[in-house]
């Protein structure tokens, strides 16, 4: 009897320890088919025609994120919003720190679309940086349809004395600096290209990965592992 009690403990601690491992490998499964469906869907939206975005308004919600659309308008002559950048997770061609310029768009009917005009390469950007003239003429953009993100915990959304941001919140952009009512999202420019090639738009691509069935393999592998080394130990246990 003494020793049973001697293997409760032990074998209640294993039984608990495999069901945790065996849990975070079935979440990890979770993950991956909830990742590949993620990856599947971005790269539909990026690559399909894109919609005319007035048109779809209403029906524009957070999960038509990547989305791509086209707009018609004229840039307002305001200054120009700076989000600081180290380097793009979305944008093959960039490879260094700069800063995405952002500016409204006034449509037709005088709603205000922020557009994210491109990429200026600029290691330091300040105040006292002379803004990118704004066409003057009405473009036919085309882009993808972004959501404002929300900044880090230790991030700073912006710097006054810079007059540089560090988060994308087109919203906050459209308070500091009197832009008006804007659409609760923005658009990231791919096209038309300014003539002087400054800021630069470009397309998004998908760079998500999923390891998560690596990961799986690693906590059902654990799991075996708990086994089999709980199995020696109790036979070595009962020889002794």
């Amino acid at each position: 009897m003494t020793g049973k009690r001697n293997f409760l403990l032990p074998g209640a601690l294993v039984v608990g320890a495999f069901a945790v491992l065996i849990a975070l490998g079935v979440w990890q499964l979770e993950r991956k088919a909830w990742k590949d469906a993620l990856i599947a869907t971005l790269a539909q939206r990026i690559s399909a025609s894109p919609l005319p975005l007035r048109e779809q308004w209403q029906k524009m919600v957070s999960g038509d994120e990547f989305r791509r659309v086209t707009v018609r308008g004229e840039f307002a002559s305001v200054r120009e919003a700076r989000v600081f950048s180290g380097s793009a997770g979305l944008r093959e061609d960039v490879k260094g720190p700069g800063y995405f310029a952002f500016a409204p768009l006034r449509l037709p009917d005088g709603a205000i679309v922020v557009v994210n005009r491109g990429y200026v390469d600029n290691r330091n950007p300040d105040a006292a940086l002379k803004p990118i003239a704004l066409p003057a003429q009405v473009l036919e953009i085309v882009g993808a349809l972004r959501w404002p993100e929300r900044p880090g915990w230790f991030v700073t959304p912006y710097s006054e004395r810079q007059d540089l941001w560090f988060a994308r919140d087109h919203r906050a952009m459209a308070a500091q600096y009197g832009w008006g009512e804007v659409a609760p999202f923005y658009v990231e420019m791919e096209s038309p290209a300014p003539a002087g090639g400054v800021p630069r738009p470009g397309v998004l691509t998908v760079k998500l990965q999923s390891n998560h069935l690596g990961y799986a393999l690693t906590w059902f592998g654990l799991a075996g592992v708990l086994v089999v080394v709980f199995g020696f130990w109790v036979r070595s246990r009962h020889r002794a």
